[in-house]
């Protein structure tokens, strides 16, 4: 099993501090952020998305990758994955972002993808994914970087189906899909094994993180209504999805694993775990022990 951390996950390392610790956890692969820092978060706590010490800045990123690169290097892991945040359509900035994905020596890309806000219509997002799309792949192919569309809530790509709409016509070589069951849980569930059997050859690396949902007991945000006979009525209750820890959200991942092993799965599974439960070392290696032990009982499985 191969194993990789997305630095969005681990915002308080720097970039040799994060190979240090993916290295003693027995990670392999490091899936670099590719965003700045606003001027404003820079005196802020460490944070995810907004002070992230473990983040290539694309203003810099010519000053900046080989230092990320060196650092990889330095404690024998493998820069698989530049995950920059793309807009759709956006040429340019993904272009910058190839070039600087080929300069770290990483093998993937995160692309953009539409975002769904009920305002504009799936047909006419999807038009304008796919034409960005095939622009991406002859640049994918050009730099020798696989583009990945990740399966994400609040995109066009919620399911594994939906993102097979957008690559299907591409060359599975060149385009894939990154599949995110912790994504899935917010929205866009389906049953693993099949959304996987689907995707086939698009299938390009996986997110490993977790979710759950909640039921807003206060009814603050529930939603209801006074009848015509003065009587309070309900009409829909208030639930919200958050982070949780690895094993204890939504997502079985014995189950998923079970389902990736079937459909000849051998890429990496990246962590990203955003419940902020275990401080980043402690976080990386626990991922590394929990997956070890489904490897072991899935192993045991096959056996019996």
């Amino acid at each position: 099993m191969k194993l990789s951390v997305f630095t969005v996950a681990t915002p308080d390392l720097t970039a040799d501090e994060l190979a240090s610790a993916a290295a003693a956890a027995g990670i392999e692969g490091i899936e670099w952020r590719y965003r700045g820092i606003p001027a404003d978060a820079m005196s802020e706590e460490p944070s995810y998305w907004r002070h992230n010490r473990c983040s290539i800045d694309p203003d810099q990123w010519e000053e900046q990758v080989p230092a990320f690169r060196e650092a990889a290097k330095k404690h024998d892991r493998q820069s698989i994955a530049l995950v920059p945040y793309l807009s759709c359509g956006d040429l340019l900035a993904t272009e910058q972002a190839f070039q600087a994905a080929q300069a770290l020596g990483a093998s993937m890309m995160r692309v953009g993808v539409p975002g769904y806000d009920r305002k504009t219509s799936y047909p006419e997002l999807y038009k304008q994914a796919v034409h960005y799309l095939s622009e991406v792949q002859e640049m994918a192919q050009q730099y020798k970087v696989k583009a990945v569309v990740e399966t994400h809530h609040q995109t066009i790509a919620p399911t594994a189906s939906l993102a097979y709409r957008l690559v299907q016509s591409l060359d599975s070589q060149h385009v894939g899909v990154l599949y995110d069951p912790g994504n899935m849980v917010h929205e866009g569930y389906e049953n693993h094994r099949m959304g996987l059997e689907l995707l086939g050859p698009y299938l390009a690396h996986v997110h490993v993180k977790n979710a759950a949902w909640f039921n807003d007991t206060s009814s603050v945000n529930s939603i209801s209504g006074v009848n015509e006979r003065n009587t309070k009525i309900s009409i829909a209750a208030a639930w919200h999805c958050q982070w949780a820890p690895l094993t204890e959200g939504v997502v079985n991942w014995l189950q998923v694993f079970r389902d990736l092993k079937s459909v000849g799965y051998d890429g990496y599974y990246g962590i990203e775990d955003f419940s902020g439960v275990l401080e980043s070392k402690a976080m990386l290696q626990h991922f590394a022990d929990v997956f070890a032990e489904i490897e072991r009982r899935v192993d045991e499985e096959v056996q019996v």
